[in-house]
């Protein structure tokens, strides 16, 4: 069965003037156009296509990958506006369909908006604004400190939505954030608390000890290279702690007193000394 929206290894049968017909199933052959077919594609290999419909509704192959497939979420840029939807560029010669009913605000050439990729019920490839209807209900089976996949969707005036594994809503908070986010970002971030209600909360950070850890071999490597000195100490501003670590104070803090516990540096109102 070949899944359209989908990438598919699909067998070829034979060549043609036009491209190569590929074993669809029941779905019989699918045409890989001419311009996808290379000099060694032959009959009887197996190929990795991407499957659509084209501008006249037949299935057809691409070896092109689009910006986004089914099942996903992605923020893409509107190319035009018409009575009955948007059309979206996500990589293909045709354009995505985004019904007017899938629109949660009006829309605008050039505007980018996240969306969420689905067959309608004519197993047409289409996209939906109302990203609700697709995260998940039910509790997500985390814990505290795990590190997740995260695609940054929306701005509140807490901080920013980011969906968690494709499947729940997580926030991240502002005071959190310490770097730029931007809607469509994807990035790696940690389980912060998981809710009596569900909710969860986000950290870009890894948690508590174990984050400390992880920096201190940084802030030895910069020491060595910089002669054993370093001039920063528990003072010196976040700006500049995120500029050099890319982490908040609070965790160089935790990592700064680990390294003097184990009398690895000294510290002093000038900055940080290596230890000989």
């Amino acid at each position: 069965m070949v899944e359209i929206g989908r990438l598919n290894k699909l067998k070829s049968v034979k060549r043609a003037e036009f491209g190569m017909f590929l074993d669809g199933g029941d779905d019989g052959e699918i045409l890989l156009p001419r311009r996808y077919v290379s000099d060694d594609m032959n009959a009887g290999d197996e190929i990795e296509v991407f499957v659509h419909f084209d501008s006249e509704d037949r299935l057809v192959a691409t070896t092109e990958l689009p910006k986004a497939m089914v099942g996903e979420f992605a923020h893409l840029m509107v190319k035009s506006v018409e009575n009955v939807g948007a059309f979206l560029d996500w990589g293909l010669g045709k354009d995505l369909f985004l019904p007017f009913a899938e629109q949660t605000r009006d829309l605008r050439v050039g505007q980018a908006v996240v969306v969420y990729l689905y067959l309608d019920k004519t197993d047409r490839i289409s996209s939906s604004m109302r990203l609700d209807r697709y995260i998940s209900k039910e509790a997500g089976d985390y814990k505290e400190g795990q590190q997740v996949d995260l695609f940054v969707a929306a701005q509140t005036d807490l901080g920013f939505k980011a969906i968690i594994n494709g499947k729940h809503w997580g926030m991240i908070y502002t005071n959190e954030i310490f770097d730029r986010l931007v809607h469509g970002q994807k990035l790696k971030g940690y389980i912060k608390k998981v809710r009596d209600d569900g909710k969860i909360d986000l950290s870009l950070q890894k948690l508590g000890h174990q984050s400390s850890e992880d920096i201190g071999p940084l802030i030895l490597e910069r020491l060595r290279e910089e002669g054993g000195f370093l001039p920063i100490n528990d003072k010196t501003s976040a700006d500049l702690i995120y500029e050099m670590f890319g982490v908040s104070k609070k965790k160089y803090k935790m990592a700064l007193g680990d390294l003097y516990k184990k009398r690895i540096i000294t510290v002093k109102d000038d900055g940080i000394y290596l230890n000989k």
